[in-house]
């Protein structure tokens, strides 16, 4: 009944969309949409007992879990958040010309489309159907990148979909190893994670590794793992600021979390083996080229979307650590990242409607005198920007200092190289920002341009974003630890 609940919200806010007729009306729906959402996630939180496997509606190929309610509540808290954002920010976006009145509908159309099936996707429980769910993601989100009236979007979302859909394909490949696997050991082939992982061990460990390593590779594409990374920059830097946020905070984390599904049945044979050095080798490397592609960056938005590959290829390296401490550390950080870049995106795009350049959004950012012309915003990338380099006390300081930790137990050698990477990624990032921030017109010259009114629809969730990941870093509520020490538990890591 609770997944009813969702799909007839998302249907009844995208019939209020056609029926719109202005944008606010538009942008009311999507927020009215994240609203019921998130009250939902929130409900299932305190007054359901997890995890629910039975549902009126999907018996069987629909399970919540505290994994899935937890990307779940990130998931529609985020997008309340950009759903609020977009109300000033798509409004500018008309007035510029840049989005087309006639594409409106399409856009908060898709946009309450993408809510439903993410929350879909991470309340799958077979892993078939997270596959479809996952693809459907990226074509509707590839919709949002591309809405805007500029050849070079179109470009990146078709780039994004060659890449993403592709190595998916590879994921296809690995579930039907899966199945055939689970119709040997078991008698009954099966693709359901609850079942997959309730009879791990007497998997055979040959073709598991082969199985995930096919999986690895699409989900891998879907979090811009290296070398799947590439449509990354190029999508998240060219998406309308309140979809990057979504791209980065939320789309990330379907890949991500689908990683760590089909490794927590691998890590329960002995493929793990085998698959704990693949992942260990694919996260330092997706470190590395995020932190050596960050150096020469001048465009801010670019910027932030490689300071999203560095963070995966950091929540990779945690998991093929695959101890419990480090696992529940992931999970932090998996919420440390979401919020804190989804205000980076938030911040970027009010510079970029004030500094917006009309030749091509790959071109250098011509940022000057931003603390006098948008002084939130700058604060929101300085802030944003400590915090997602993980310095004290903002939560992905506690999440990457215990990953790390964790990976020093594995080996020093490699600590050190991780090491070594994060301060090339947090100089890369400072630079920018010191030189970037610094520049000032002298006094008597004109001073160019004016001011960009922004409104408080698009400040406001900046300030939100901030203050929870500096209070979580403060004091991480006590249910926290517990809920997420369950989800270590349930994935088998105890």
């Amino acid at each position: 009944m609770i997944l009813v609940a969702f799909a007839l919200t998302a249907l009844a806010a995208i019939v209020l969309v056609a029926l719109s007729r202005t944008h606010n009306q538009m942008n009311a729906a999507a927020v009215g949409q994240a609203l019921v959402f998130a009250a939902l996630a929130f409900y299932i939180l305190f007054f359901v007992r997890v995890p629910v496997d039975t549902f009126i509606v999907g018996s069987g190929y629909f399970f919540i879990d505290h994994l899935g309610l937890l990307e779940v509540l990130v998931a529609t808290f985020i997008f309340v958040l950009a759903a609020v954002y977009a109300r000033g920010y798509v409004g500018n976006l008309l007035i510029s010309h840049e989005l087309e009145a006639g594409s409106l509908k399409l856009f908060y159309a898709a946009w309450c489309l993408l809510e439903l099936v993410i929350v879909l996707a991470f309340f799958s429980d077979n892993l078939a159907l997270f596959w479809i769910f996952a693809e459907m993601t990226t074509v509707i989100s590839a919709m949002l990148v591309a809405i805007l009236s500029a050849k070079e979007n179109i470009d990146a979302a078709l780039k994004y979909i060659f890449v993403a859909s592709v190595a998916m394909i590879f994921a296809f490949v690995g579930l039907i190893f899966l199945y055939e696997i689970t119709r040997s050991a078991l008698g009954t082939g099966t693709l359901n994670w609850t079942v997959l992982i309730a009879h791990a061990s007497v998997l055979p460990a040959g073709m598991t590794t082969a199985a995930f390593l096919f999986v690895f590779i699409g989900f891998a594409a879907k979090s811009g793992i290296f070398p799947f990374h590439t449509w990354l920059p190029e999508a998240h830097a060219k998406a309308p600021s309140a979809v990057s946020a979504v791209l980065s905070g939320v789309l990330l984390n379907v890949g991500i979390y689908g990683i760590i599904r089909v490794f927590a049945i691998a890590h329960q044979t002995a493929a793990a083996a085998i698959v704990v050095p693949v992942i260990l080798v694919f996260g330092i490397f997706t470190i590395a080229i995020a932190a050596f592609s960050m150096l020469p960056e001048k465009n801010l938005k670019k910027l932030v979307a490689f300071s999203s590959i560095e963070n995966m290829g950091l929540m990779l390296t945690g998991i093929a650590v695959a101890t419990p401490l480090a696992i529940f550390w992931v999970l932090v950080q998996v919420i440390a990242h979401a919020l804190t870049k989804a205000s980076l995106f938030f911040s970027a795009g009010i510079l970029h409607r004030q500094y917006r350049n009309h030749l091509s959004a790959d071109a250098p950012d011509d940022i000057h005198d931003v603390f006098r012309f948008q002084p939130l915003a700058a604060w929101g990338i300085v802030l944003g920007g400590l915090a997602i380099i993980g310095m004290p006390p903002f939560l992905a300081f506690f999440s990457k200092f215990f990953i790390l930790l964790s990976l020093g137990s594995i080996s020093p050698w490699v600590l050190a190289l991780v090491l070594v990477l994060l301060f090339i990624a947090a100089s890369a990032f400072g630079y920018f920002v010191i030189r970037t921030f610094g520049r000032t017109t002298p006094p008597g010259e004109p001073c160019e341009p004016v001011p960009y009114h922004t409104p408080l629809s698009m400040q406001a969730p900046i300030v939100i974003l901030l203050a929870l990941v500096l209070a979580l870093g403060l004091m991480f509520p006590a249910g926290g630890y517990a809920f997420i020490t369950q989800i270590v538990t349930e994935l088998g890591f105890s």
